[in-house]
């Protein structure tokens, strides 16, 4: 007897239906499965038969041969184990079900006991299951909750194979879960724990990742210990402008692949904010692994990405951040497939000014020997910081300044200035697919864009000259000239608006280090 139900396999952030087919055959004895399953998909064997087994069932026990296709796809992971238990019982004649098997995906991993334990990638597999027209999903009452912000289909948690078998013999009828994904978006997308009104002092590190989110630029602090770099950056994702739907979504599908979603929500609707240690490694940064996973870049997508003491990061995993800073995605080759994942982040990083700390500290007298700082610096590579726009040096704050009982500005009041400069944008890129911000210019855009006069260009060539700046520089300081004139709303870009955006290039000032 054949019985046939769709399972799912995740390759990047998107998902591919898998049938799950089970014929029993007479004349022969033992269990089989084809279709180019892994390691994993073998073992499930062992687990299903005594899941089945304790639940007081009896697998058929004639020639049974289990087919995932299409066969040219590898199957990986434990979540097969329930479409497989519940098919072979239908197989061998051991259950009859009411429900047809091909209207469901059917996921999940069984314990020996019979119980359900979470997947991952459910979103995805989701979304997939809905475009495909089927009529519901299956899975873990763990995970439910994460599938059901996909409408239109029916999300069916379960927490034991018994409560699966049940649902489909008609014998329990388990309500679909249900959410309202537009009221928990919009209920939770201004809920950000850190704010700038926190902060005293510091308004010109304020200013300058104003202008970051703005514009999308990346950004680095330099400054001694305790100066604040930290707790800044962590405000960051607070003035950007609040995630779209699709953006939500497609973060949270980013999360679920990589098992990263709390079991207490089913969308992220705030920015993330990644903060990886320095001690990471080049697969965990971009991703990799036999079976691809999303690194640290790709987590942070739609967010800020928060390298925390720069030049103690490994050489390697710096360079290997170069290209996806310039083309926003990043793909993990294997020999059978290439994966891709989104990353499209703002960088933010800081780092001391010298090994001591405290190079150019107003206060303290820096104890590094001569060519120190220099050496230290030169642990980032000038690609890398061609790639970062803004260079904000970072001094510490003063009594005076953190007594001060002045309230600071909100984070909400900053917020509203970024949106409207990012609305500007947004008007003037809408002819540009992939083009949102000012950051994302390409080079032949910039100089139709980032019109200067010739007070302009003058005051620029100085600069150049003095400081030696690369061309990528120019173009970033065009770039970040841009969205200080979109933040003071003016259609033209002012020299004092050029001006401001040439002192956020602190690390190529010549003699910087020495």
């Amino acid at each position: 007897m054949l019985s046939t139900t769709n399972g799912a396999a995740v390759f990047g952030v998107s998902a591919t239906l898998i049938t799950v087919e089970i014929s029993a055959l007479k004349g022969g004895f033992g269990l089989s499965v084809v279709g180019l399953p892994d390691n994993t998909v073998r073992e499930s064997l062992q687990r299903i038969d005594a899941a089945l087994k304790n639940g007081g069932y009896h697998p058929s026990r004639y020639k049974t041969i289990i087919n995932l296709a299409p066969a040219d796809i590898r199957k990986e992971g434990s979540a097969y184990d329930l479409p497989i238990a519940v098919c072979l019982l239908a197989s061998g004649g051991s259950v009859t079900y009411a429900k047809d098997l091909k209207d469901y995906v059917i996921l999940g991993e069984l314990a020996l006991d019979g119980k359900l334990r979470p997947i991952r990638g459910v979103l995805p597999i989701a979304i997939e299951a809905r475009a495909k027209k089927l009529k519901g999903f299956i899975l873990p009452k763990e995970n439910a909750l994460e599938a059901s912000i996909v409408n239109n289909l029916d999300v069916i948690g379960v927490e034991t194979l018994q409560d699966a078998i049940d649902f489909l013999s008609g014998k329990n009828d388990i309500l679909p879960q249900v959410t309202d994904t537009r009221d928990l978006f919009y209920h939770s997308i201004n809920e950000y724990e850190a704010d700038f009104s926190h902060v005293q002092g510091q308004e010109n590190i304020k200013r300058a990742l104003e202008i970051a989110a703005a514009g999308g630029h990346n950004a680095i602090m330099i400054g001694p210990p305790g100066a604040g770099k930290t707790m800044l950056a962590k405000r960051l994702p607070g003035i950007l402008p609040p995630l779209t739907l699709s953006e939500a979504l497609e973060t949270t599908k980013i999360h679920s692949v990589a098992g990263k979603l709390n079991k207490s929500s089913s969308l992220i609707s705030t920015r993330p904010f990644r903060n990886p240690h320095h001690t990471i490694s080049d697969a965990a940064l971009v991703g990799g692994g036999g079976t691809p996973q999303p690194g640290e870049i790709s987590l942070a997508h739609n967010g800020v990405l928060f390298l925390d003491e720069l030049p103690e990061f490994k050489r390697s995993v710096l360079e290997v951040m170069r290209q996806p800073l310039e083309e926003r995605k990043v793909v993990i080759s294997r020999t059978r497939l290439a994966v891709e994942f989104p990353a499209s982040f703002m960088l933010v990083a800081s780092m001391n000014p010298c090994p001591c700390g405290y190079y150019n500290h107003p206060e303290k007298e820096c104890s590094c020997p001569p060519g120190a700082v220099e050496k230290y610096l030169n642990r980032v590579s000038g690609p890398l910081l061609d790639r970062i726009d803004l260079h904000v040096e970072v001094t510490p704050v003063s009594f005076t300044q953190i007594s001060s009982t002045r309230k600071s500005e909100t984070s909400a009041a900053i917020r509203e200035r970024v949106v409207k400069a990012r609305q500007i944008q947004t008007e003037r890129y809408k002819d540009h697919p992939g083009i949102h911000c000012n950051a994302m210019m390409p080079p032949e855009m910039v100089k139709n864009i980032c019109e200067i006069g010739d007070a302009g260009r003058l005051l620029l060539k100085r600069a150049m000259e003095k400081v030696g700046l690369s061309a990528r520089a120019y173009d970033r300081i065009l770039k970040v000239s841009r969205t200080i004139a979109d933040l003071a709303g003016t259609e033209e870009i002012r020299i004092e608006h050029l001006a401001e955006a040439i002192q956020y290039r602190s690390l190529d000032r010549e003699n910087w280090a020495g």
